[in-house]
């Protein structure tokens, strides 16, 4: 078997690491016990390029137990756990291609190694698998009937390619559905980013002025958390209606420029290139701490950075120092990559459970409907966001209320009125 690890014998502490985050994924331990026995997925050859760590791992063994032959590779350099990529290996028999800090040649070597194998489905975390085939490898497009997207930034790219008329098949946004994005962007992130900067960095949160450039979900989540433990916040938005619910939420709003003067924190999750810039970093006070929690690491200016740093020096795993000439010593947490895998082990088991749910459901939703879907993005059907719901619902011991009959009429209905 093919694969490119750090350390095979890291096997045994991966699988310790598997066997706990599954304790908290019962969605997806229903939906495998199901796969087992009906084989949805026989004779697919899956490529998946996502953060291999261990709740992959447990999304990996129930595509596997479907039938589906899988491969994987990571979708950052900085992401990937190497004892849960041994793990894989050694005892499910899953060709791994992922080695956490791998350089940018490597990187997309790995995802060369997963297209070669002719994937009949894509599973993306922002797009690089699906991206890099469609441009450097079309000859293998013919054979891939449909593909799923995890995150934000991976379909933004995927509708960009769907309004050029350049997506070649058609993919499930698997990151839209409410039981993905509700749950994992807002909760998920806000606490593994807060995770992140508490592991790395071990400063203080409250009683700090925590800046947070992008409402959208994970903004909310790490805007939340942040002001949970106490710090101040303040939002970073370009869009008049999320500036205004931030406002609603009780935090301050105001330009990067201005809120670069004062901030203690700064995380990025805007999905967007260079929002904080070299004159963002130049107003900085001295010993403020930024990092992104956004999928790429363009959200930093890293370059623009390094342009006017006259030292820079790691001064603790993940910490690099930037001295700027002339001006303030700034951090920048795991080079700019998102801080939550990066310098932590990523969103928790609970909430992945219902992510890799909805995965492994439009797996099976794109092979039932092979040959019926144009070449476009798709939503994942709104049943099985619903079905993924009420399983987690019940693996939590809630119960929920239903329509009576005379309910059911009555909102059918427009003749009943005051």
């Amino acid at each position: 078997m093919n694969y490119d690890i750090k350390d095979i014998n890291l096997a045994d502490k991966g699988n310790d690491r598997i066997e706990w985050a599954a304790k908290s994924m019962p969605v997806l331990e229903l939906i495998g016990e199901r796969f087992k026995k009906e084989q949805p997925l026989k004779g697919l050859r899956l490529g998946l390029c996502l953060h291999v760590t261990t709740e992959t791992a447990s999304l990996c063994r129930v595509l596997k137990a479907g039938g589906g032959e899988v491969y994987l590779c990571a979708s950052n350099p900085l992401s990937t756990q190497d004892d849960v990529a041994a793990a894989l290996v050694k005892t499910d028999q899953i060709p791994v291609f992922a080695i956490k800090g791998e350089d940018n040649p490597t990187y997309y070597k790995h995802i060369h190694s997963v297209l070669d194998i002719k994937p009949h489905v894509t599973m993306d975390d922002g797009a690089d698998l699906l991206s890099t085939l469609h441009s450097q490898k079309p000859n293998l497009l013919e054979g891939v009937i449909g593909g799923t997207e995890e995150t934000t930034t991976g379909v933004i790219r995927l509708r960009a390619m769907a309004a050029e008329k350049a997506l070649k098949y058609p993919v499930v946004a698997v990151n839209d559905a409410m039981t993905k994005h509700f749950f994992d962007n807002r909760y998920g992130t806000g606490q593994s980013t807060i995770d992140g900067i508490i592991r790395s960095t071990n400063r203080l949160i409250a009683g700090s002025i925590f800046v947070v450039a992008g409402y959208g979900w994970c903004g909310r989540g790490v805007a939340k958390r942040a002001s949970g433990m106490g710090a101040r916040v303040i939002v970073i938005e370009i869009d008049p209606l999320k500036a205004l619910e931030a406002i609603m939420d009780g935090f301050d709003v105001m330009p990067l420029a201005q809120a670069s003067k004062i901030g203690d924190f700064f995380v990025t999750v805007t999905g967007d290139v260079n929002v904080i810039r070299p004159e963002h970093f130049k107003a900085m006070k001295s010993g403020a701490i930024v990092c992104n929690s956004g999928h790429f690491n363009v959200e930093l200016d890293l370059d623009g950075l390094a342009a006017v740093t006259q030292k820079r020096r790691l001064v603790r795993d993940f910490v690099e120092e930037f001295v700027i000439q002339n001006g303030p010593t700034v951090y920048v947490l795991g080079e700019g990559r998102l801080v939550n895998l990066a310098a932590a082990e990523g969103h928790p088991s609970s909430v992945m459970d219902m992510s890799f749910a909805n995965q492994a459901l439009s797996a099976e939703y794109v092979k039932a409907n092979q040959g019926k879907l144009p070449n476009d993005v798709f939503p994942v059907p709104e049943s099985l966001d619903h079905e993924i719901a009420r399983l987690k619902l019940k693996s939590m011991g809630y119960e929920i209320d239903t329509l009576t009959p005379e309910q059911v009429k009555y909102l059918a209905s427009w003749q009943s009125g005051t």
